[in-house]
């Protein structure tokens, strides 16, 4: 396949034509996002598991001075390897995902379905552990990590079920997980995040608290950021807002004041918890949202 006929795989409009969510994440990740590093998510590589005694012929390395300036004795630091990666994929399938705008191909949950299986193709390929969780206002599936090739299956048919018809309550939501979590990894959240922000900002924090590594896709439409309206027109209300029929040119300067504080929150309360932020707005190829943000990685 041509560099150019991989890249166009990659378009919302294209993708959105393509039937099989799973036929999507193969096209997506043998486009361009394999290409980008061989290993963009690594495993934790040593833990620290307890102390021990030195015995002559230890390698002095792992001496720990600190155990030592206590108790005038010598102990070494043991470690266990933890070589296999466990990522958890978050889904978020509130009611505000089901968005679609005017110019968009894609929903918003459609186009974060897309990016979740693309990952877990890319993951599995690597063979480690990846799991899936989607979401409202409750958990609403939970699959499991696992390194099996044939765990892509479940993982997609799961993401296909979903439907967009809650509330959110990410932040609730995000706290019942991070008790849930027992292995260390990676937490990836694909969401529009329409939610309380400081209940968000601590549910990022607790995952942060458990010593997780946390990716936050902000999943959002144009429509949304731009707010291209002219026409008086109803806006339909989802989740808690209601319906308001509104003039958009009267509206349009203050929604966008609103909008790029909310934004503005969110980034700082991403870099307060050590969180990494990305923005994804549905009309981009994913190629360069992922494979952008996976080479940083490298």
């Amino acid at each position: 396949m041509s560099s150019n006929a991989q890249k166009t795989y990659l378009d919302p409009q294209v993708l959105a034509r393509i039937q099989g969510l799973r036929l999507r994440a193969r096209l997506i990740v043998e486009g361009y996002v394999s290409g980008v590093h061989r290993s963009p998510f690594h495993g934790f590589s040593v833990e620290f598991a307890e102390h021990r005694e030195y015995s002559p012929g230890d390698d002095l390395r792992y001496l720990d001075w600190k155990v030592f300036g206590r108790t005038d004795k010598y102990y070494l630091k043991q470690f266990e390897e933890e070589t296999n990666l466990f990522c958890y994929l978050l889904l978020d399938t509130s009611q505000s995902m089901s968005y679609r705008g005017p110019t968009a191909a894609m929903s918003k949950l459609e186009y974060a379905q897309c990016a979740a299986a693309a990952l877990a193709y890319l993951i599995l390929g690597q063979q480690d552990n990846v799991g899936l969780v989607s979401f409202d206002q409750e958990v609403r599936a939970f699959v499991r990590p696992s390194s099996n090739p044939s765990h892509l299956k479940q993982l997609v048919h799961v993401m296909e079920q979903s439907s967009a018809a809650h509330n959110t309550r990410a932040g609730a939501v995000f706290h019942e997980l991070a008790e849930r979590f027992k292995k260390r990894g990676i937490v990836i959240v694909l969401s529009d995040l329409f939610d309380d922000l400081d209940s968000i900002a601590a549910g990022l924090k607790h995952f942060r608290h458990r010593r997780h590594e946390v990716i936050v896709f902000h999943v959002l439409d144009p429509a949304e950021i731009e707010f291209p309206f002219r026409q008086t027109m109803l806006l339909r209300g989802l989740e808690q807002w209601p319906s308001l029929l509104v003039e958009p040119r009267a509206i349009r300067k203050a929604y966008l004041e609103q909008f790029a504080g909310y934004l503005q929150r969110l980034r700082r309360a991403c870099r307060m918890h050590n969180v990494d932020y990305v923005l994804m707005r549905t009309d981009q190829p994913l190629d360069v949202v992922l494979s952008t943000y996976l080479a940083s990685r490298g």
